[in-house]
């Protein structure tokens, strides 16, 4: 609705005559200047007239009064009014409210979907290591990367989602040099998860390093010899990577991600060289008296980066040059999107601005998506300490609360509790980690994501079954759509529907999954409060009514969809 009043607001800016005729004015500079009033009373859309008098040398209010001159009665509203600097816009409620109801009906699953040029659109996340379990700092970053693939398919793109694993380094020969040390043969079991069993050993390498400091010429020697293809070496390094691969792949599925392709940096390390060393006879590259190469990047606010050693191995941000030449080779790319901690602004910033310079990419075609840290209530997490959250401890954890929360509500079977309340532990991390701005730090709090009532994924949930019981409590089927005179919860109901797509757009635009949480808060909050004062079944409203509900739970169901969490007929 936004996008239709902008037209029409730059076409009456338009005709003005002067003084106002030699000012342009963009459909997206009106868009954005749109406003909600805080009152139904007061219009559903507002112009403030005041962001054009410091151009046009007019006051606000006779701005306003000459753009509603020129207006007219346009189609789809039904009045028009001026209040001060304000032009305030009334939307004809029974018109809209037949469109969108029957254009939710006819689209369903795909109300809301972008009809964007399509792009080929590669997403790489995780990204994890292979010393330890996945976490919940790599749970932010899945469902962050899950949520906005879907987000960018529901725009038009194809999406390519990748996974860089680092399974290669000094962190990887700490958990391998510990296992050879203390590990006495032991194995994974049904007590003990195998990417578990992986960190517990890195994390016991941490500890015994506080001890003995000569385990870092140790652990450097293991790397050493994974260089040069030491059998023995090579041989454990393959053994507890597959038992870290195993436990990812579990927590993968278990969590709902999959990946299209997965890339391996032990394939890729070295493979960035060639490039740095072109790079240095077309005088891109310097090289230093000692044989390293580094680049000069002070004009940029970088710094002096180097990109070889001395001894001609590469650096992290040499083989991510080898391999986004390879992505972009492989996939013929649009466009590239990292999703990582926000502590890696600075290596992406480095590694875009050597890709440009390389002519490999540009600055429209690659994005870093860096996202804030997760804590818990009690403060931050260490690897190294052993003191963060394992993903599959804290699904569990979440899993066990609405067990109990389910228990109170029905009594279902054991195998329907199991599978429910996994629906429902999923719900609550992933909502309650894409809810807040990706850019700001978080605070997860278990029992606080769980709770079926607030700004939970669960709730959503809630709200959306219940949408389904009072639809399968109708006597009729197929209820042909009527519409009525509407009441303002009716209205409110109704206007937050028609917004969707504008939330849709404003998501693809920012690569932000809470915009859609939050537009599903608000339309769950509603519905409620819409059931709550309007009696639905039996009403002389009731055609009416349950066309609204249908349409309420489709695009509850859409927003769920494009935050990867699963809908469920019964709570």
């Amino acid at each position: 609705m936004k996008k239709i009043l902008s037209k029409i607001l730059k076409k009456a800016i338009e005709e003005l005559e002067e003084p106002f005729a030699k000012f342009e004015f963009s459909l997206e500079e009106i868009e954005s200047k749109i406003e909600i009033p805080p009152s139904i009373e007061m219009g559903d859309f507002a112009f403030p007239c005041f962001v054009l008098a410091s151009k046009l040398k007019s006051a606000p209010h006779d701005i306003a009064l000459a753009l509603r001159a020129k207006i007219g009665q346009p189609k789809k509203f039904s009045d028009i009014q001026t209040s001060g600097a304000y032009l305030n816009f009334f939307i004809d409620r029974k018109s809209l409210a037949l469109n969108i109801l029957k254009e939710i009906e006819k689209q369903k699953d795909n109300f809301g979907r972008n009809q964007i040029p399509p792009e080929k659109i590669m997403v790489e996340f995780p990204s994890p290591n292979t010393n330890k379990p996945l976490h919940l700092g790599h749970l932010r970053n899945m469902a962050i990367g899950e949520s906005v693939s879907r987000i960018l398919e529901f725009s038009n793109a194809k999406v390519i989602r990748v996974n860089l694993n680092n399974d290669r380094g000094i962190h990887i020969c700490k958990s391998m040099l510990a296992y050879s040390k203390w590990g006495k043969n032991k194995k994974p079991s049904k007590k003990i998860k195998s990417d578990k069993l992986v960190g517990d050993f890195y994390v016991m390498f941490n500890n015994k390093l506080k001890k003995n400091k000569d385990l870092e010429i140790e652990v450097h020697e293991m790397l050493r010899k994974w260089e040069a293809g030491d059998k023995k070496t090579i041989a454990l390094w393959k053994k507890m990577n597959k038992w870290a691969f195993d436990g990812f792949k579990k927590t993968y599925q278990n969590f709902g991600i999959k990946h299209d392709r997965e890339y391996f940096e032990s394939e890729i390390y070295t493979k960035g060289r060639e490039i740095i060393i072109k790079g240095v006879e077309q005088n891109l590259f310097q090289k230093e008296s000692d044989g390293a190469v580094s680049v000069d990047l002070e004009e940029q606010g970088l710094g002096k980066k180097y990109l070889l050693r001395a001894d001609g191995t590469s650096v992290y941000v040499t083989q991510d040059i080898y391999l986004a030449q390879k992505k972009f080779k492989d996939f013929s790319l649009n466009k590239s999107i990292y999703i990582t901690g926000n502590e890696q602004i600075y290596h992406f910033a480095v590694l875009f601005y050597l890709l440009e310079k390389l002519r490999i990419g540009n600055a429209e075609n690659l994005f870093h998506l860096s996202y804030g840290m997760v804590n818990l209530p009690e403060g931050k997490m260490k690897s190294r300490e052993g003191t963060v959250v394992d993903a599959d401890d804290l699904i569990e954890k979440v899993q066990n609360l609405g067990k109990k929360e389910l228990k109170t509500r029905q009594k279902i079977s054991k195998r329907e509790l199991e599978k429910r309340s996994l629906q429902i532990a999923l719900a609550a991390i992933k909502y309650m980690l894409l809810k807040v701005d990706i850019k700001k730090d978080t605070v997860f709090n278990p029992k606080e994501s769980i709770s079926f009532e607030g700004d939970t994924g669960p709730y959503i949930q809630y709200t959306y079954a219940r949408a389904n019981s009072i639809l399968k409590k109708a006597k009729q089927k197929n209820i042909p759509l009527k519409i009525c005179e509407l009441n303002p919860h009716e209205t409110e109901l109704i206007k937050k529907l028609s917004q969707f797509k504008e939330t849709v757009s404003s998501s693809y635009r920012n690569l932000n999954p809470s915009l859609i949480a939050s537009y599903s808060y608000q339309l769950a909050q509603l519905f409620n409060e819409f059931y709550h004062c309007c009696p639905v079944l039996g009403d002389k409203k009731e055609k009416f009514r349950l066309g609204l509900v249908n349409a309420t739970q489709q695009v509850l169901k859409n927003t769920l969809y494009l935050l990867g969490i699963e809908a469920i007929r019964e709570m």
